[in-house]
C-alpha cells in the first residue's frame, strides 16, 4: 500500500509534487538509460527547510528518496526503480551570495554547473571544473560524485573547489560544514565526506565555492601521435617545460566518427593511430617558445607524427570539437562505458593491456577509446552492433569486465575515475575498495542514514 501524499502537499507548493506519468520518466532516470523508472513521485523543494520535511516524512512513513540533480550521471546514481521518492534540486537553483574579497559564491545545490561558470565570468572570475554536460548537470550532483572534466590536471576536482555545505541528512538535520573557512581545524571536516557521496547521506542544499583567476589566453595544440606507450613520453615532456590545463586523448576511430558525424575536415595531414589534446595558458611568449620547442623535439623523437596549434581562441574552440563531440556522436550507438583511471605514469601500460583484452574479447564489436589522459582517467566505449539485441550485447561486456579490473586492481586503479559507482559499478567496488574500507563507509551511512532512506542500493 501507497503512503499518502497528503503530507507532503501541504508543504510543497502545488506544481512542485508531481505524479504524472511523464514527469515519473523524466526525473526517475539519468543518462545510463539502462534502467525502468518506477518512483512514487516527484517532489521539487524551494529551500533546505523544504528539504528537511520531506525527509522527515520519508522516515516516518518509511519510503526511500533518490536525490535528483541534472540526471546526467553515467552510472545509475539517479534512478529510482523501486517506488522511491525523487527529490529534485531543479527548483533551488539561486546564487545567494559572493563575497570578493574571498573569491567565494555561495548557491543552492540546483544551480546548473554553466550558470556558475557565466556567473564567475560577469564577476571577472573563473570556475573551471568543466566537463561535456556543464549546460545540465548541476553543482549539487556534482559535488555529490566529485566531478572531474576536462581541466583536472591543471584546477582538480570538484573537491578543490568546495569550502563550505549545508546539507540534510538522513535523519533530517541540517548540518553546515566548514561554512566558506579557509582554515579549520576542529577535528573531523565531514564537508568531505559529502562530496563523492552520491546521496547516501543525505541531500546537498547549498555550497559555498572558491572561484579563481581567469586564464588569459587558453590555447590548444592538437598532436597526431604513433603509439600508446608514446603517450607517457608526450606528457612528461611537455609538463616539464608548461603548466598543462588539459591533456586529453582519443583514437583515430574516435575521431573518425566526429569528422564524419558533423562534417568537419581532418585538423591534420598525417593519419595516426591516436591523437592527443593539450591545452595550456600562453600567457607570455616565453611560454608559447617552450610549447614549440617541446612539440619539434617531439617530431624529432618521433613520439610526435604531426600536429597543429591555434591561433585564436576561434581555433582554438574549433580544435577542442574533435574531442569534446565524441560522446555525442557515438550516443545513437548505444555504447557500454567504462570510466576508469590508473595514474598517469601507468596510463601507457594499462592502455596496452587492456586494448589486447578488448581486441581479442571483442573482436566483433567497434572500440572507441578517449579521455582525459593527463590525469590517468579513460574512457572506454564499446558500441554495439545495430543487428544485435542490446541485452545480449551488455551481458556480452559484463562478462569481460573482470578482465578489464583484474588489470586496473594490481595496478591500483579506479573502476569510476568521475561518474560514481550507482548501480551500474556496484558489483564491482571491491576491485577499487578493500572490505575493511567498504565496511568503514557502511559504518559511516549507517551513522547520517540509519534507516537506510537515503538512496539505498547505490554504492553498496
Amino acid at each position: 500500500m501507497q503512503p499518502s501524499l497528503d503530507a507532503l502537499r501541504d508543504v510543497l507548493d502545488s506544481e512542485c509534487l508531481l505524479t504524472d506519468a511523464d514527469s515519473l520518466q523524466q526525473y526517475g532516470k539519468d543518462w545510463t538509460n539502462q534502467y525502468t523508472p518506477t518512483p512514487l513521485a516527484i517532489a521539487l523543494p524551494k529551500s533546505t527547510e523544504q528539504v528537511v520535511s520531506i525527509v522527515e516524512w520519508a522516515n516516518d512513513n518509511s519510503v526511500a528518496i533518490v536525490p535528483s540533480g541534472g540526471r546526467t550521471g553515467l552510472s545509475g546514481g539517479a534512478v529510482a526503480t523501486s517506488g522511491e521518492l525523487v527529490i529534485a534540486l531543479d527548483k533551488m537553483n539561486q546564487v545567494l551570495s559572493f563575497e570578493a574579497s574571498t573569491q567565494q559564491v555561495t548557491c543552492q545545490a540546483g544551480v546548473i554547473t554553466e550558470q556558475l561558470q557565466q556567473y564567475a565570468l560577469d564577476n571577472e572570475l573563473y570556475y573551471p571544473v568543466d566537463f561535456a554536460s556543464s549546460g545540465s548537470s548541476q553543482i549539487g550532483g556534482n559535488i555529490a560524485t566529485n566531478a572531474g572534466g576536462i581541466k583536472v590536471i591543471r584546477y582538480g576536482l570538484t573537491r578543490d573547489w568546495v569550502m563550505g555545505l549545508t546539507v540534510v541528512t538522513g535523519k533530517g538535520e541540517v548540518l553546515n560544514l566548514n561554512a566558506g573557512l579557509i582554515k579549520n581545524a576542529t577535528g573531523y571536516d565531514l564537508r568531505h565526506l559529502f562530496i563523492g557521496s552520491e546521496g547516501t547521506l543525505g541531500i546537498i542544499t547549498e555550497a559555498t565555492i572558491k572561484l579563481t583567476r581567469q586564464p588569459t589566453n587558453l590555447t590548444v595544440l592538437l598532436l597526431a601521435i604513433p603509439e600508446l606507450d608514446k603517450v607517457t613520453s608526450l606528457l612528461n615532456a611537455f609538463q616539464k617545460e608548461i603548466d598543462l590545463t588539459a591533456f586529453e586523448f582519443f583514437s583515430e576511430e574516435a575521431m573518425t566518427k566526429v569528422m564524419t558525424h558533423h562534417e568537419l575536415p581532418r585538423p591534420v595531414e598525417t593519419q595516426a593511430p591516436f591523437y592527443c589534446l593539450l591545452e595550456f595558458d600562453a600567457t607570455s611568449e616565453d611560454i608559447l617558445e617552450k610549447a614549440l620547442s617541446c612539440f619539434e623535439s617531439g617530431l624529432e623523437e618521433e613520439y610526435i607524427l604531426d600536429g597543429v596549434m591555434s591561433q585564436s581562441q576561434q581555433q582554438a574552440d574549433e580544435l577542442w570539437k574533435y574531442r569534446e563531440y565524441i560522446s555525442e556522436t557515438i550516443s545513437a550507438r548505444r555504447p557500454y562505458k567504462n570510466d576508469i583511471s590508473v595514474t598517469p605514469d601507468k596510463v601507457s601500460e594499462f592502455l596496452s593491456r587492456v586494448d589486447a583484452i578488448v581486441a581479442k574479447e571483442y573482436p566483433e564489436f567497434e572500440v572507441i577509446w578517449f579521455g582525459h589522459i593527463g590525469d590517468g582517467n579513460l574512457h572506454l566505449n564499446i558500441l554495439a552492433p545495430e543487428e544485435m539485441d542490446y541485452a545480449e550485447f551488455t551481458q556480452a561486456c559484463e562478462q569481460v569486465n573482470p578482465l578489464i579490473f583484474d588489470v586496473l586492481k594490481e595496478l591500483g586503479g579506479s573502476i569510476s575515475a568521475e561518474h560514481g559507482v550507482g548501480l551500474l559499478k556496484k558489483p564491482y567496488l571491491n576491485y577499487s575498495r578493500s572490505e575493511a574500507e567498504i565496511s568503514y563507509m557502511k559504518g559511516i551511512k549507517a551513522t547520517f542514514d540509519p534507516n537506510n532512506i537515503m538512496n539505498p542500493g547505490k554504492l553498496f
